[in-house]
C-alpha cells in the first residue's frame, strides 16, 4: 500500500518538474525574443487577407501594386503664395535631409529634364498622340505645312524640343504635351508644383529607405514628419501640409492596436483579480490564475514564432482576450478544490475533475481551430495563437495547481455563498404548457430577427484609418489625379510585344471611357512604348502622309524654296532615327523609373502588365462598365481588388456556417460516450445562445460578417465548458459548478466586451458576439441540467 501511495506522488512531482523544465525554456526563449528585438508584431494589414492561389499572375500583379506604393512618402507644401509655399517647403526638406537612412527626397534639375527628352528623341517618329494619328488619316497635306511653317516662324506655336530637322511637323512636341497631361504636376523653379483654386503646392515625393511596416521605422519616422511640419508652419503659420503614405496608415493602426491590448488586457487582468478577490479573498489563487495565463502567452509566442517566423499585431490584440477564456481551467479546479472534503487531496480531486477539464480543453480547441479552416494567414495565427494558449494554460494547472494548493488551503467570501444560493431558485425548462410557450415565443424571436439579418462582406471593414488620414488622401488624390493601386487592368502574353499590342487594343476602349468623364485616363507603358507593330504602322503611315515626294515635306520645301535634295535629306534623317527602344531598356533609364509598377515582365512562361486608372469615378455603375471593357479582348483581365476580396470574405462566411454546423456535431460526438442521453443538455445552451445572438443582431439593425459567424465558433468553444460544468454536478445543493461557471462567464464577458470597443469594425463585431452569446449561455446554462440521479445513473455506467 506505501509503494502505491509513493508511486502516486512521484509522478505528479515529476511531471511538476517537467513542466517548470518547459516554462523556464519558454522565459528564456521570450527573452531571446523580445529583450533582443528579434521579434516585430507586423502591422501589416494585407497579412490578414488570403492569398491568391488559383492565379499567381494575378497575386503578383497585385503585391507588385501595393510594393511599389508602400515605401513611398508623399507631403504637399501649400499656400495662397507660391514664394511662401517654397519658403515653407525648404523648412520643411531642411529637416528631412538630417536623416537621410530614413527618408530619400528626389530632386528635379533641368539636366534630368533633358535626359528624360534625350530618352524618347532618338525614337519620335513612332510616337504619336492619339489625335495626331487620327488627324494623319483624315487631312490633307497642306493642313501639316502650315504647321510646319507656324512651329518654324510663330513664338506662340508650342514647345520647341530639339532642331527643327527632328520635329519638322510638332509630331514629337505634341506626344510630348499628351505624356505631361498623364499628371498635373509641373517643374517649376527647381521645385515640382500642383494648385488648385485656393492654394499653390510644392510636391515633395519621398523614397522610405526602411521596411514600411518596421515598427522601429514608424516610430522614427512620424516623429521626423512632424518636427518638419512644425518648422514649415514656423516660417508660414498659415501653410497647409497634406501627407499620404502606407507608412502614416500602418504606423495608425499599430498605435490603435497597441491601444487595444492594454485596453483589453489590462480590463481583463483587473476583473479576473477582483473578482477572485471577492470569491476567495487571498492572493494566491489570483497568482494562480495569472500564472496559468502568462505560461499560456508564453508559450504561445514562442511556438507561433517557431511555426510562421512573426506575429501579427491584430494576433496579439486577439490574443488579449485569451485572458477571459484560459482562466477557465484553473477557476473550474479552485472552485471544486474549495468545496471538496478535505480528506480529499488535491491530486485524488484532479484525477476525479480530469474527463472533464479535458473535454472543456478539447472544446475550446475545435472552436478556435475553426479559424484556421479560413484562407487568411492572419487568421490561421490567431487560431495558433488562442490554441496553443489554451493549452499551455491547462497544461499549467494539470501540472503545478494540485502541487500549489493543498485540501483546506482555501476559503470562500459572501460572494460566493450569496451567488450560490440563486441556482436553488434558478428555473428549469420542462415541457409542460409553460415550457413550450417560451420555447415558442424564443422560437418567433429569433426568426423575426435572423430575417431581418443582412450581409456586409466589405473588406474595409478590417482597418478604418484616422479620420485625418482618410482626408489627406482624397485631397492628393484629388490633387495628383493618382490611380488607385486596387482596381486595374492585368494584361497578359506570350511575349512582351504581344502584351503591349494588347495593351494598345485595351486603350482604343478607355478611350471612350474619357469621353465620358468615367475615368480621366490611364497610365499604361504602351503609352512611353508602342508596340513594334504600332511603330512600323506609325512610320509607314507617317512617310505616306508627310514624307514622301509631293506631301507635305515637299510642299514645305516649295514654300521654304528649298530645293527636293533638302526635302530628302530631312526623310532620310527622321526614317533613320532609331525606332523604338525595348521594354527593358526603358525602364532602366531615369524616364521610365516613375511607370516601373506598370510592368510585370516574365512570370513563368508569360509576360504582364498593368493599366493604371487615373480619376476613376464611381458614380454611374462606373466599375461594374469597366469590368465589362475587357470582354472580348484576349489576354486582358479587370482586377478589382476590394470586390474580390469582399467576395471572398462572403464565400467564407458561408463555408464556416457549414463549419460552425459541423463542429456541432463533432462536439456532440464527444459528449455523447460520457453523458449518453444528457449529452444534449451539454451543447443545448450554446446553441440556443447562438440562435439569440443571431436574432438579437438582426434585430437591432447589424449585418452579419464572417467575423460574427468566427465568434460563433468560439463561442462553442467555450460555451460548451459551461454546460460540462454543470453537467458534471448536477446536485442544485452543490454550488461548485455554478461558480465556475459564473466566474468563468463573467471575465470572458469582461474581456470579449472590451474587445467590442475596438476601433476595427471586424474586432467589435467579434466582440460584441461574444459578449452577447456568452451572457446568453451563462443565464440558460442552468435551465438545462437534469436531475442529479439520472445523471449519476449515467455517469456510473459510464465509468
Amino acid at each position: 500500500m506505501s509503494e502505491k501511495i509513493n508511486k502516486q506522488s512521484v509522478i505528479p512531482r515529476a511531471l511538476a518538474i517537467v513542466w517548470a523544465l518547459v516554462v523556464c525554456l519558454l522565459l528564456a526563449h521570450n527573452a531571446y525574443l523580445w529583450l533582443g528585438k528579434r521579434i516585430t508584431p507586423n502591422t501589416d494589414i494585407l497579412a490578414l487577407l488570403p492569398v491568391q492561389e488559383r492565379d499567381p499572375v494575378l497575386q503578383q500583379s497585385f503585391a507588385h501594386m501595393v510594393d511599389s506604393a508602400q515605401q513611398r512618402v508623399v507631403v504637399l507644401v501649400g499656400a495662397t503664395d507660391w514664394e511662401q509655399a517654397v519658403r515653407a517647403a525648404d523648412a520643411y526638406q531642411k529637416i528631412l535631409v538630417t536623416r537621410p537612412d530614413l527618408l530619400k527626397l528626389t530632386s528635379v534639375s533641368d539636366q534630368a529634364q533633358n535626359d528624360w527628352l534625350s530618352t524618347f528623341q532618338k525614337q519620335s517618329l513612332g510616337l504619336l498622340s492619339r489625335q495626331q494619328e487620327q488627324q494623319l488619316r483624315t487631312e490633307a497635306p497642306q493642313y501639316w505645312t502650315d504647321i510646319a511653317l507656324a512651329k518654324m516662324y510663330s513664338a506662340f506655336s508650342g514647345p520647341k524640343l530639339g532642331s527643327f530637322q527632328d520635329d519638322p511637323f510638332g509630331l514629337f512636341s505634341t506626344w510630348v504635351q499628351e505624356r505631361a497631361q498623364e499628371t498635373p504636376v509641373r517643374p517649376r523653379d527647381g521645385k515640382l508644383f500642383v494648385s488648385n483654386a485656393e492654394r499653390q503646392y510644392v510636391l515633395l515625393p519621398l523614397g522610405l529607405v526602411p521596411p514600411a511596416f518596421s515598427l522601429s521605422a514608424q516610430e522614427a519616422v512620424l516623429p521626423l514628419l512632424e518636427r518638419a511640419g512644425a518648422a514649415a508652419r514656423q516660417v508660414s503659420p498659415s501653410v497647409e501640409i497634406i501627407r499620404a503614405g502606407v507608412i502614416l496608415h500602418a504606423a495608425a493602426a499599430g498605435q490603435q492596436a497597441n491601444s487595444e491590448v492594454s485596453t483589453i488586457g489590462v480590463g481583463s487582468l483587473i476583473g479576473i483579480i477582483l473578482l477572485m478577490w471577492l470569491s476567495f479573498h487571498s492572493l494566491k489563487p489570483i497568482t494562480l490564475i495569472l500564472l496559468s495565463i502568462g505560461i499560456g502567452f508564453l508559450g504561445a509566442v514562442s511556438v507561433c514564432y517557431l511555426l510562421f517566423g512573426d506575429i501579427h499585431l491584430l494576433t496579439l490584440v486577439f490574443g488579449a482576450s485569451l485572458i477571459g477564456v484560459a482562466q477557465d481551467y484553473g477557476i473550474y479546479f479552485l472552485c471544486n478544490r474549495l468545496s471538496a472534503d478535505k480528506s480529499l487531496d488535491s491530486h485524488q480531486l484532479l484525477k476525479r475533475l480530469l474527463p472533464g477539464l479535458s473535454l472543456t480543453l478539447l472544446a475550446a480547441v475545435i472552436g478556435y481551430l475553426g479559424l484556421g479552416l479560413t484562407p487568411f494567414p492572419g487568421l490561421r495565427h490567431m487560431a495558433a495563437f488562442s490554441a496553443l494558449g489554451l493549452l499551455f494554460a491547462w497544461c499549467t494547472v494539470i501540472c503545478w495547481f494540485p502541487q500549489l494548493i493543498s485540501a483546506g488551503s482555501l476559503r470562500s467570501g459572501r460572494l460566493v455563498s450569496a451567488y450560490g444560493s440563486v441556482l436553488l431558485h434558478w428555473p428549469r425548462l420542462l415541457l409542460n404548457r409553460q415550457g413550450l410557450l417560451i420555447i415558442l415565443v424564443f422560437t418567433v424571436l429569433v426568426g423575426a430577427g435572423v430575417s431581418r439579418l443582412g450581409v456586409n462582406d466589405d473588406i474595409r471593414l478590417l482597418q478604418t484609418p484616422p479620420k485625418h488620414l482618410v482626408n489627406d488622401q482624397i485631397k492628393l488624390g484629388k490633387l495628383l489625379d493618382a490611380p488607385t493601386p486596387v482596381q486595374y487592368f492585368l494584361v497578359r502574353g506570350p511575349s512582351a510585344e504581344i502584351v503591349l499590342q494588347r495593351e494598345e487594343a485595351l486603350k482604343h476602349k478607355l478611350d471612350g471611357f474619357i469621353a465620358d468623364h468615367t475615368i480621366s485616363g490611364y497610365q499604361a507603358l504602351s503609352n512611353w512604348i508602342p508596340s513594334a507593330q504600332t511603330v512600323a504602322e506609325r512610320r509607314k503611315l507617317i512617310d505616306e502622309k508627310l514624307l514622301s515626294e509631293g506631301t507635305a515635306l515637299s510642299l514645305l520645301a516649295g514654300k521654304l524654296d528649298e530645293d527636293p535634295a533638302w526635302a530628302a535629306k530631312i526623310r532620310q534623317h527622321l526614317l533613320g532615327l532609331d525606332s523604338r527602344m525595348t521594354v527593358n531598356a526603358f525602364l532602366q533609364t531615369s524616364a521610365g523609373d516613375p511607370w516601373r509598377h506598370l510592368w510585370l515582365g516574365q512570370i513563368g512562361t508569360e509576360h504582364a502588365s498593368i493599366v493604371a486608372l487615373r480619376g476613376l469615378n464611381y458614380a454611374n455603375n462606373g466599375l461594374q462598365r469597366l469590368a465589362q471593357a475587357s470582354e472580348g479582348l484576349q489576354g486582358v483581365q479587370w482586377v478589382d481588388k476590394v470586390s474580390e476580396i469582399s467576395s471572398v470574405l462572403g464565400r467564407y462566411r458561408a463555408y464556416m456556417g457549414w463549419v460552425l454546423g459541423a463542429a456541432y456535431l463533432l462536439v456532440f460526438a464527444l459528449l455523447l460516450p460520457r453523458y449518453r442521453r444528457h449529452a444534449w443538455r451539454v451543447l443545448l445552451p450554446t446553441l440556443t445562445a447562438s440562435m439569440a445572438t443571431l436574432g438579437l443582431l438582426g434585430l437591432a439593425g447589424q449585418s452579419l460578417q464572417l467575423f460574427h459567424v468566427l465568434a460563433l465558433m468560439l463561442l462553442l468553444g467555450v460555451g460548451v465548458d459551461y454546460g460540462i460544468f454543470m453537467q458534471e454536478h448536477p446536485d442544485r445543493r452543490n454550488a461548485t459548478p455554478w461558480l465556475a461557471v459564473g466566474l468563468s462567464a463573467a471575465n470572458t464577458i469582461l474581456s470579449f466586451g472590451l474587445l467590442g470597443l475596438s476601433n476595427t469594425p471586424a474586432l467589435r463585431a467579434f466582440g460584441l458576439t461574444m459578449l452577447i452569446g456568452i451572457a446568453m449561455v451563462w443565464l440558460i446554462v442552468p435551465c438545462f441540467t437534469s436531475s442529479e440521479v439520472d445523471s449519476q445513473t449515467d455517469y456510473a455506467k459510464t465509468n
